[in-house]
């Protein structure tokens, strides 16, 4: 209780000063000129307001990220309510779960857009933000309205734009743990037709985590970004946008400390040959849009490369056993037509089409120094090779009828065809003997599928807006890289249907909220699965699985410069059916990776000095965030206290520069950030320690 005392004599220190009545952003922030709940939702795809759309929505600001220091995705873990990516091993294990729907490996559950561009790999998830304008998050399929994989929700990011932000930035960042950051920006509108913005970004890290053996810290990064944008308005009607971004990482990783199930205690980070991940990541997008007064044509073709190699010591400890590297060069090309009214009228309607092509080249090699044959200890080394191919394409349709002012209905539709396939090569010597090779084209699957989509609103006043929908997802099935068993070589469609219930409310003119139900059915639900031989893993379905809970948010119109936000979720998710043999299953069991409960409270007061020459504003901001129990393993005998973690910032701002000194989990919190099974050993990985830093900015 005590730590609550400092916020209340902040907020009546602030009633002595001058206080900012304009809500707490800076001069690029969207928020500025409208109220919390008016704010459009650029992912609604038919400019819908966020008090009005029939779905469970999370926005964070451009000035919500550079508050609380977020400077990737998993950074907003419980910030948003029901949201949980954890941040662990590399960039390669970029997991996403909302509302316990989520994918360990291979394709992603959660669609992400970037810019118009589709994300279709996990490992392209976890990228450094710069020049973010705002995050959107949906809940639930977003199948009628979005690509591919959206069956858990959809992340929309967008960037900011040059015709509609001019101006030079320049930001640097020093912390503890050898971190420091360059962001850099220029955008420019050459005239009312033409617009271009150069964005840089560099983050270099010494790490948190030794290396007992190599006496090194495990976890260095350098990670570089370059974005380019390009805007011309051909006439009145017809426009042309062109994105392209680069993102390159190199990063020593997978921090794993072996721990004992008894005493939950961790050991050392001790392996002996060094590991890591290394990427290239490059998206580009070509965008023609035509408005007519009546309606609105978009056509993005994009393209994604990545190109990638991975390291790792498979034992994790200081004897050479088990060592994999990984390399992957993949193609993804997209293009994604909409067409949509552009009327205020009772009835609008959106129609897409979606079609993507994506190549792979995988290839592993794998050294196994001390394998038991019936001579002995020998050397095993192999090579696999993976080309795997996918193709698809989904037409979709979503119409809204205001059957009265105050009741609106909304269905949609959406008709999927994908189909995949891979070849796989195999070489191997086992001691001096030359295994069978192995070269195979196995059958393309196929997976055709209706997802339907129905929603109706009622807003019985302008303040109130209550929704009630039913949506079908669908994740489509593949191919496992790693395949222990012909059982394991293939893994089925996952199919979910889903009930939402909701309120949008705002109340006493400052204070807007969201509560929303959901409840989930799942069927052939894709589980993750260790291989036999405790190295690598796959994919299988359970028979059916349940999640349900509750999602609710609460935020405030800056008053007398305070701002408040509580976001709070609960997922219960639940394996009904999964059973491997009568002797083996995990029925009634939790649902791995998925926590119970996700809280978080922010406050902020901005003080305005209008006296001080070198001083114009003070801002306080304290963010609290928890994260309630998970299971880590299928029998839930590894399991995840809950934690929270306290992080801090204090911004002094003068005219067009700024000066911030920050903190995260100010508290120490000890936690792990990942616990994983690899027979007959557990491994676990400690979540980040404190951290303090400062930030400086300029901006003309």
């Amino acid at each position: 209780m005590k730590r609550k005392y400092p916020l209340f004599i902040l907020v009546f220190i602030s009633s002595l000063v001058y206080p900012e009545n304009n809500p707490v952003t800076d001069e690029k922030s969207n928020t500025n000129d409208v109220e919390l709940n008016e704010i459009v939702v650029q992912a609604s795809r038919t400019s819908t307001k966020q008090k009005e759309m029939p779905a469970s929505v999370s926005i964070i600001s451009a000035s919500s990220l550079e508050l609380n220091e977020m400077n990737t995705l998993n950074n907003s873990t419980a910030f948003i309510p029901n949201f949980y990516m954890p941040d662990y091993g590399t960039k390669l294990t970029s997991p996403v779960y909302i509302r316990g729907i989520g994918s360990r490996i291979n394709a992603p559950s959660v669609g992400m857009y970037v810019d118009n561009i589709p994300y279709f790999e996990k490992a392209s998830f976890d990228f450094d933000f710069f020049d973010v304008q705002k995050i959107e998050v949906l809940r639930g399929p977003q199948g009628t309205l979005f690509g591919r994989n959206s069956m858990g929700g959809l992340i929309n990011i967008s960037t900011w734009s040059p015709a509609d932000y001019q101006g030079t930035h320049l930001r640097a960042s020093v912390a503890n743990y050898g971190q420091y950051k360059l962001n850099a920006g220029h955008y420019n509108k050459i005239s009312e037709q033409l617009a271009f913005s150069v964005a840089l970004n560099y983050l270099h890290q010494d790490g948190f985590y030794l290396n007992t053996t190599l006496d090194e810290k495990v976890d260095k990064l350098d990670a570089y970004g370059v974005r380019l944008k390009g805007q011309y308005q051909i006439d009145d009607r017809w426009s042309l946008e062109l994105v392209s971004n680069t993102d390159i990482s190199n990063q020593g990783g997978y921090p794993y400390a072996l721990y004992n199930r008894n005493t939950q205690t961790m050991g050392e980070v001790n392996y002996n040959q060094r590991s890591g991940y290394d990427r290239v990541l490059m998206s580009n997008a070509l965008k023609l849009g035509y408005a007519s007064p009546e309606w609105e044509l978009s056509n993005t073709l994009s393209y994604q490369l990545l190109d990638d190699e991975q390291q790792i010591d498979q034992d994790f400890g200081p004897d050479s056993l088990h060592f994999a590297g990984q390399l992957q060069f993949q193609h993804n090309l997209a293009n994604e037509t909409i067409i949509r009214s552009n009327t205020n009228n009772r009835y609008k309607w959106l129609f897409g089409m979606f079609a993507f092509n994506q190549q792979a080249e995988n290839t592993v090699d794998v050294n196994s120094y001390k394998t038991k044959t019936d001579t002995g200890l020998v050397h095993y080394t192999y090579q696999k090779q993976y080309g795997p191919v996918s193709s698809g394409v989904a037409v979709f349709h979503q119409s809204s009828y205001n059957i009265i002012p105050q009741l609106t209905l909304t269905a949609g539709i959406r008709l999927d065809y994908e189909q995949s396939s891979i070849q796989y090569k195999y070489n191997g010597i086992m001691g001096e003997t030359v295994q069978t090779p192995v070269d195979t084209v196995y059958p393309a699957l196929r997976d055709m599928v209706v997802l339907p989509k129905l929603a109706i609103a009622y807003a019985p006043g302008d303040k109130i807006n209550v929704y009630a929908s039913y949506s079908t997802g669908y994740k489509p099935g593949g191919f496992n890289s790693t395949f222990e068993k012909p059982e394991h070589l293939m893994f089925k469609k996952e199919i979910s249907h889903n009930y939402e219930a909701g309120v949008k409310v705002n109340l006493f003119q400052y204070f807007y909220a969201d509560f929303a139900l959901f409840y989930t059915d799942l069927k052939n639900q894709q589980i993750y699965r260790t291989a036999p031989s405790g190295r690598g893993s796959y994919l299988d379905n359970s028979g059916l699985s349940r999640n349900k809970g509750v999602e609710f948010t609460l935020h405030n119109q800056s008053f007398h410069g305070f701002e408040g936000m509580v976001a709070y979720g609960y997922t219960h998710a639940k394996i009904l059916k999964y059973e491997l043999s009568n002797a083996v299953n995990y029925n009634d069991k939790f649902t791995p990776y998925v926590p119970g409960h996700t809280l978080a409270l922010q406050a902020t007061q901005t003080l305005t000095f209008k006296y001080i020459k070198w001083m114009d504003k003070l801002r306080f901001n304290v963010l609290y965030s928890r994260t309630g129990s998970l299971y880590w393993n299928l029998s839930n005998t590894l399991k995840e206290a809950d934690y929270g973690l306290l992080n801090g910032k204090i911004s002094l701002i003068s005219g067009k520069y700024q000066f911030d000194v920050w903190g995260k989990n100010l508290t120490n919190t000890r936690y792990h950030a990942f616990l994983f099974e690899s027979l007959p050993n557990v491994y676990a990985q400690s979540g980040k320690p404190l951290q303090v830093g400062v930030n400086f900015s300029v901006k003309w």
